[in-house]
C-alpha cells in the first residue's frame, strides 16, 4: 500500500485499541498510540526472523541489494509523511539538518549500502595454498535504537545486516516508538516477510533481545551505562556486539584561524538536532588571543536561528525530546553559572512555554572542570573554554574517557592533522564536525564504545568472518 499522510502511517502501526499514548514533546499534544509488546510478542519475532533468515541468507548479495533499494524507493515515495510524524514524535524541525534530513538520509544510506562491495579477500596464494576470508550472515540481530535519530540511527543498523543476509528485530526508544514502526511499515511493503521486525517493548522487555541466545549480533546506540548492561547481558550467548555509546566531544580552534568562514559550521557542528547528537560539538577549546572573535561570530549564528514547533516551516532548532533530557540541560547550564561562568546567550527558559524548549545557550568564561564542560548536556548549549597553550587544550580534551568525535579547527591543514593526531576519539574532524558519511567508518573509543560501522568496515561488523584455506 502507499503511505500519504501521517493518518495513514498510523492506521498501519497503532493497535486497534489501548496501547500507550505518545505526546508531542514541543505541544502537549497527543501524536499516536504505540503498542506495548510482551515477552511473548519478543520471543514470537525473533523465532520468526530466525525461520526466515535461512532464506534470506541463501540469495545473493545482488538480490539482497535489490531489495535495499525497493525499500529506499518505498522512503521516499513516502518522505513527506514520515518526515512530519518524526517532527511531531521527536519535535526536530522540518527543516534544516532535521526530520526531512533524515528521512532523506535512510533512503540514501540503504542505497549506499546497497552498493558497497563485497568479495572474498585472498590471503594467502602461493604454491602450497591458497587461503580466502569470506563474510557469511550471522543470524539474527538485535537492533536497539536511542530516541534523538531514532529513524536514521535504525537504518545504520538495519540495513547493513539485512545486506550481509541477517534478519533483524528491532527495539525502538520508548518516546519515539512511532517513528520506527512507520519505518518498518514503509520498508516492509518491499521486503519480505520477517526480515525486519520492530518491537515495541519497554526496557524490562527489550532487556530480553540481548540475552536471547537466538540473537547473534547486538548494536546498539545509547548510554554508556546501558551499553555496559548490555554488554554483560550478551556475555553469557557470546553475542557479538556493536556499541555506539555517549560522546563529550571537544573541538580545538587553533591560534590564527579565520572563524569568519567557519562560524556557521561551528554552530551546526554543536547544535545539529537541537544539540541532541552523540557525535555533537560539546565543549569549544579557544586560544586567548582570538577567543571574544569567536565567541560573537558564534554567536551571531546562534542569534539568527530560529527555534520552536518542528511543523513550522520557519524553525531550525527545536525541543528537547523529554523532560529528563530538558532536566539534564538546565541543571548543567545553572552549575555553570554557580560556578561563575557567563551566560552570553540563552539560559533562561520560558516558563509559561508549552513543550521542553531551552533556549540556544552559549557559556563563555567557564572552567574546564565546571559540570557543563565535563558532563555531556546533550542539548542547545556550547561552553567554549579559554585557553593560552596549546598542549594544554590537548590535555582538556582528552581528559575525559568519552571519545567518540573531536574536531580542529584550522587555516593550516598540515597544522590541524598535527593536532588531530593526539586527540583520542574514534574520529577527528578537520573544519567540520559531526560529518557522517556512510562511505567513512564511524565508531568510538574509550567508553563511547566499539565496533565499526558505515562503509565496507560496517558491513563486515554484521558478518561472521569465515577463512576457507585450500591446500593445492
Amino acid at each position: 500500500m502507499s503511505f500519504n499522510s501521517v493518518d495513514e502511517l498510523l492506521a498501519a502501526i497503532q493497535p486497534e485499541s489501548g496501547g500507550r499514548e505518545i505526546f508531542d514533546p514541543a505541544t502537549g499534544e497527543l501524536v499516536g498510540r504505540a503498542p506495548i509488546a510482551t515477552p511473548e510478542d519478543l520471543q514470537g519475532a525473533i523465532d520468526r526472523a530466525e525461520a526466515a533468515q535461512v532464506g534470506w541468507a541463501k540469495r545473493s548479495h545482488a538480490e539482497r541489494s535489490e531489495f535495499l533499494n525497493k525499500a529506499a524507493d518505498a522512503i521516499e515515495a513516502a518522505a513527506e509523511p514520515l518526515a512530519e510524524l518524526l517532527s511531531r514524535e521527536q519535535g526536530k524541525p522540518l527543516n534544516g539538518p532535521n526530520a526531512r534530513f533524515e528521512v532523506g538520509g535512510c533512503a540514501a544510506w540503504l542505497r549506499a549500502n546497497a552498493a558497497f562491495p563485497i568479495e572474498p579477500e585472498v590471503i594467502v596464494d602461493d604454491e602450497n595454498v591458497r587461503s580466502e576470508m569470506h563474510y557469511d550472515p550471522i543470524g539474527v540481530v538485535g537492533a536497539i535504537s536511542p530516541w534523538n535519530w531514532p529513524m536514521l540511527i535504525s537504518i545504520w543498523q538495519w540495513g547493513p545486516s539485512l545486506r550481509m543476509g541477517n534478519t533483524v528485530v528491532s527495539k525502538p526508544a520508548s518516546s519515539t516508538t512511532l517513528s520506527v514502526l512507520a519505518l518498518a511499515a514503509v520498508m516492509n511493503e518491499a521486503l519480505p516477510e520477517d526480515l525486519l521486525i520492530v518491537v515495541p517493548a519497554n526496557s524490562k522487555v527489550g532487556a530480553e533481545l540481548s540475552r536471547s541466545p537466538k540473537i547473534g549480533k547486538i548494536m546498539f546506540t545509547g548510554s554508556t551505562e546501558v551499553g555496559k548492561i548490555i554488554a554483560r547481558d550478551a556475555a553469557d550467548t557470546v553475542a557479538r556486539l556493536t556499541l555506539e555509546l555517549g560522546g563529550n566531544d571537544a573541538g580545538i580552534v587553533l591560534p590564527g584561524t579565520d572563524v569568519s568562514k567557519l562560524a556557521g559550521d561551528i554552530f551546526w557542528g554543536a547544535f545539529i538536532n537541537t544539540g541532541q547528537t552523540c557525535a555533537a560539538l560539546k565543549r569549544l577549546y579557544v586560544h586567548e588571543d582570538q577567543y571574544e572573535e569567536v565567541v560573537q561570530a558564534v554567536l551571531e549564528v546562534a542569534k539568527g536561528t530560529p527555534m520552536g514547533v518542528g511543523l513550522d516551516e520557519n524553525n531550525l532548532l527545536g525541543p528537547l525530546q523529554n523532560k529528563s533530557q530538558y532536566e539534564v540541560v538546565e541543571r548543567l547550564v545553572n552549575a555553570a553559572r554557580e560556578g561563575g561562568a557567563n551566560i552570553r546567550l540563552g539560559g533562561d527558559p520560558a516558563a509559561d512555554q508549552p513543550g521542553y524548549f531551552y533556549p540556544t545557550t552559549i557559556v563563555t568564561d567557564i572552567d574546564n572542570d565546571n559540570p557543563l564542560v565535563a558532563e555531556e548536556q546533550f542539548g542547545p548549549v556550547l561552553p567554549i573554554v579559554k585557553y593560552s597553550d596549546l598542549d594544554q587544550a590537548i590535555e582538556w580534551a582528552n581528559g575525559i574517557d568519552e571519545g567518540l568525535g573531536s574536531s580542529v579547527w584550522s587555516n593550516d591543514p598540515e597544522a590541524a592533522v598535527e593536532v588531530a593526531k593526539r586527540l583520542q576519539a574514534g574520529t577527528t574532524w578537520i573544519n567540520q564536525h559531526g560529518a557522517i558519511d556512510p562511505r567513512i567508518p564511524f565508531g568510538g573509543a574509550k567508553s563511547s564504545g566499539y565496533g565499526l560501522e558505515f562503509g565496507d568496515a560496517g558491513l563486515k561488523a554484521v558478518a561472521q568472518p569465515h577463512v576457507i584455506t585450500i591446500t593445492k
